[in-house]
């Protein structure tokens, strides 16, 4: 028996590969199938099963294609109800791979069809669970997403989960490995471990959902703080029930070389969006007029999922020589297919071809405490509320990134205005939508709130006194 964990960081997202005696099967697959297809061919064995936990919010599942490609059963646990070929399992229903067996076990709570899938050796003996989003390491998953589809209530959810968990999860074996399908970084809950595996033992000592807590308390507290998800979620989620187009179609019509003439015409002539998706410093720099950066080295699905609201919006890429298809890959895995092409040469050929190019003003941390020192300045803190919450610069506006839309016009756009996250990402991010909205001066500050308290900014939260800069 062999049972892998692939864990996709800027997803939070961890899917599995099982292995038994020429048999496979997945587990809540990413959009790209061939590195599952790759791992069985290269061990010699048929995948046999694709293993879905619920249909999933945050990504895009390749269930469908990876179905079509190896002739796998795609596996949902009751209730379940596909626009595609599948099997909607019974509860305690058991199927084989090998000499390893999975058992069904229907665990309804986070939405309505979520199912723990149980693993045991060919002994018989319960060796882990594969929980989706129904138990985290050290959390369990939100109730609120199924609530319109289901026609039910987040409370109502809560209370089906609490019973999941006490019925069906915690009376297995101390010794079972949980595998989530998310940790640190995920929207589907509130305070996952960074940890993406443990056992179930430990859990129950440390997970306050496995605590002896009453069923009101759980509901309670899996209800309150909940922001609301991204809004992509559902949109997801009907993908992943109706199905999908075949990654290779997406790779096919995404990975089209633009040269610079070639490129300037199809965003004049279509509604597409420029995405640049290259570092906040050469984004800074120079970037093309109009364009909006979200960066590949960072939070970058969950951003685009957050900031453009049509998962069919056209997108022209501005991307490192190298990383094409990864970018591609990337917004595929939360939807977004309609990738028109990209910059052949990048900026580099831009500005080669005698282009217009923008560029977005910084300052050090030590440069803006030297400005503030002079006079009053507009900063604007585009961190999370509770990012702000927590700790900021007295004489800064909370205006988080999250809500753009709905602050955007508040402020004159011939005044200057300084930015600042926790690190300089999403600033750079907001930069962008603001220049892009007729802002003309927009400064980012580099380094973020990091650099600011290193340059000896006094800081303040919700509960303290104000305090005046040093």
């Amino acid at each position: 028996m062999k049972i892998e964990q692939i864990y996709t960081g800027c997803l939070a997202q961890g899917a599995y590969y099982m292995e038994s005696d020429g048999e496979a099967a997945i587990v809540d697959p990413l959009r790209e199938t061939q590195p599952y297809i790759e791992k069985a061919e290269q061990a010699g064995v048929k995948i046999k099963y694709v293993f879905e936990t619920h249909f999933h919010a945050d990504f895009v599942s390749g269930h469908v294609d990876l179905a079509k490609k190896t002739g796998a059963k795609i596996i949902y646990g009751p209730t379940a109800v596909t626009g595609f070929s599948s099997h909607t399992a019974k509860d305690n229903e058991e199927f084989k791979i090998g000499k390893i067996t999975i058992k069904v076990l229907h665990t309804p709570g986070h939405t309505p069809e979520s199912t723990t899938y149980l693993c045991s050796d060919e002994n018989g003996k319960p060796y882990c669970i594969f929980t989706g989003d129904t138990l985290f390491i050290g959390d369990v998953g939100r109730p609120d997403l199924a609530q319109k589809s289901a026609n039910t209530t987040e409370e109502a959810m809560a209370g089906h989960l609490y019973d999941s968990l006490r019925e069906k999860i915690m009376p297995l074996p101390n010794d079972v490995i949980v595998y989530p399908a998310h940790g640190a970084g995920s929207a589907c809950g509130k305070n996952m471990s960074k940890e993406t595996f443990d056992t179930l033992g430990h859990q129950k000592e440390t997970n306050y959902a496995l605590s002896d807590i009453s069923k009101d308390a759980f509901i309670k507290e899996l209800t309150t703080g909940i922001l609301p998800p991204p809004q992509y979620f559902p949109k997801n989620a009907k993908m992943n029930k109706e199905g999908i187009d075949a990654i290779d179609e997406i790779y096919e019509r995404g990975l089209n070389a633009l040269d610079p003439d070639e490129f300037e015409t199809a965003a004049n002539a279509t509604d597409a969006l420029v995405l640049d998706v290259r570092s906040p410093q050469a984004f800074a720099e120079s970037f093309i007029p109009n364009s909006i950066f979200i960066g590949l080295d960072g939070q970058f699905a969950p951003w685009v999922g957050a900031l453009i609201t049509d998962l069919k919006q056209h997108l022209l890429l501005v991307v490192d020589e190298g990383r094409e298809e990864e970018a591609v890959k990337r917004l595929a895995r939360v939807g977004y297919d309609y990738t028109m092409g990209y910059l052949k040469g990048g900026i580099k050929a831009w500005k080669a071809a005698r282009k217009e190019v923008d560029s977005v003003k910084t300052v050090s941390a030590d440069e803006l405490r030297n400005l503030a020192e002079k006079e009053k300045l507009e900063v604007l803190d585009v961190r999370k509320p509770g990012e702000y919450d927590a700790e900021h610069l007295e004489f800064t506006l909370s205006r988080p990134l999250d809500f753009i839309n709905d602050w955007t016009n508040e402020f004159d756009k011939q005044k200057p205005y300084y930015l600042h996250c926790a690190g300089g990402y999403r600033s750079m991010i907001t930069s962008s939508i603001l220049k892009a909205r007729g802002y003309d001066d927009i400064t980012n500050v580099d380094g973020g709130f990091a650099a600011l308290k290193d340059a000896g900014f006094e800081t303040t939260d919700f509960v303290c006194q104000s305090k005046k800069m040093k």
